[in-house]
């Protein structure tokens, strides 16, 4: 309990979160997570982009991110356009009011300083500038927390993503290039870390040894159509992806393994009906996940994953079952290389079914050494991810927090 001379630490928490990516939502569990146990008397609440879910998941209040309701579809008509514009002006105010309230916010992991998917500056780039900026502005300490970074061409996103990162009161990374990619674009990151996804801190089952064969393998997908510079070949990139996956797994079919398709986000959900409508097949079935926990149970069970999300990757890891990624950016090399399964990444650009195939097999055959490797690489996720949070600790809250903090628990 607070004593009645102290006033509870009030923590904002900002992002794409209870929009349908469950990467994101996995997050933002993990510092709750962290608030409850290190922090259980912080007042916490979310400006997000899913309010409603973030409300009835996690049980904190939330505001929605944006004035405009409309704000991620296409604007065509003049009253359309003209709500948008009127909408990133109204977000100036509503983000510096609901800022000023908080003497913590913080973004939980997420790439918010990357584009290695299609982004507008004046989307969350610019909602991610109004917060940093309203934080420094009213004195409220803004943490930008195991966050992804990549080198950004497009100016007036690079000019944003860049101005956020100086505002911000606390950067740490989720790997070393994305503060080397900081630093490239400008960004003093001397006193910056870097510490694993915020994921590995979750919760997870342990991988079932493979009982026999064929055993089942985890397939995720993607709506993918490349990143922020491929939008010109946004279509026939898809086509590529989604070809190779699918022949890959016709294959599969053929050798008599079952299949299960996994999304990380609601729009992959299109991704997964076209290859059950192309591999018409029981032995082929899609599994509907809700959070990182589902994924993980999923993946718990399989004797291989093939995945192409990020997180989704992640899931897979975490419970120590072997996978293949299909890399779309060089964080999923670099996550691969750093869990020990370097060798196993294939480009999601160019999907080779023939070639996928060969590295799969491959990965198969070392499973048992894999298994154990990623045992290790998750106690030590794990281990870093502790000196994290501590960090963020010392970084964000008042030493009068700690004090009282301490004198509660020694309290009889």
């Amino acid at each position: 309990m607070t004593s009645a001379d102290e006033t509870p630490v009030r923590v904002g928490v900002f992002g794409l979160l209870g929009s349908g990516n469950l990467g994101n939502d996995g997050s933002l569990e993990a510092v709750l997570g962290y608030l409850r146990a290190e922090h259980p008397d912080a007042v916490v609440d979310a400006l997000c982009g899913g309010p409603e879910v973030v409300t009835a998941r996690y049980g904190i209040p939330a505001t929605r991110l944006h004035w405009n309701r409309e704000e991620y579809r296409t604007a065509s008509r003049a009253g359309a356009i003209a709500a948008k514009g009127l909408g990133k002006l109204v977000d100036v105010f509503r983000t510096a009011a609901w800022v000023r309230r908080h003497e913590v916010v913080i973004v939980p992991g997420m790439g918010v300083l990357e584009a290695t998917l299609p982004l507008r500056a004046w989307g969350f780039p610019y909602s991610l500038f109004l917060l940093c900026a309203s934080g420094r502005l009213l004195r409220t300490r803004v943490a930008l927390v195991s966050v992804g970074a990549a080198t950004i061409g497009n100016r007036p996103t690079r000019a944003l993503v860049r101005w956020s990162a100086r505002l911000a009161t606390y950067r740490s990374y989720r790997d070393a290039q994305s503060r080397d990619a900081m630093r490239a674009m400008g960004v003093d990151t001397a006193r910056d870390e870097v510490y694993p996804d915020l994921a590995f801190s979750l919760p997870a089952p342990r991988a079932s040894a493979p009982l026999g064969s064929p055993g089942p393998v985890c397939v995720g997908v993607m709506d993918f159509h490349g990143g922020n510079d491929d939008r010109a070949q946004a279509d026939e990139i898809y086509r590529r992806y989604l070809d190779g996956t699918t022949r890959f797994v016709r294959a599969l079919v053929e050798e008599g393994r079952p299949v299960r398709l996994l999304t990380g986000d609601a729009c992959d959900a299109s991704v997964v009906a076209a290859i059950l409508d192309a591999v018409d097949s029981p032995l082929v079935t899609a599994a509907e996940p809700t959070s990182l926990a589902d994924l993980m149970k999923e993946m718990a069970a399989a004797d291989t994953v093939v995945a192409i999300r990020y997180h989704n990757l992640i899931c897979a890891l975490k419970t120590g079952t072997p996978v293949l990624a299909l890399s779309y950016a060089a964080k999923s090399d670099a996550l691969m290389a750093q869990m020990g399964l370097g060798a196993y990444c294939h480009p999601a650009r160019e999907v080779d079914a023939d070639r996928l195939l060969e590295q799969f097999r491959a990965l198969e055959k070392r499973s048992a050494e894999l298994r154990q490797t990623l045992i290790e690489r998750n106690q030590a996720a794990a281990r870093q991810l502790e000196d994290q949070f501590t960090d963020l600790t010392a970084a964000l809250f008042p030493a009068s927090d700690h004090t009282h903090s301490h004198a509660r628990q020694e309290a009889p």
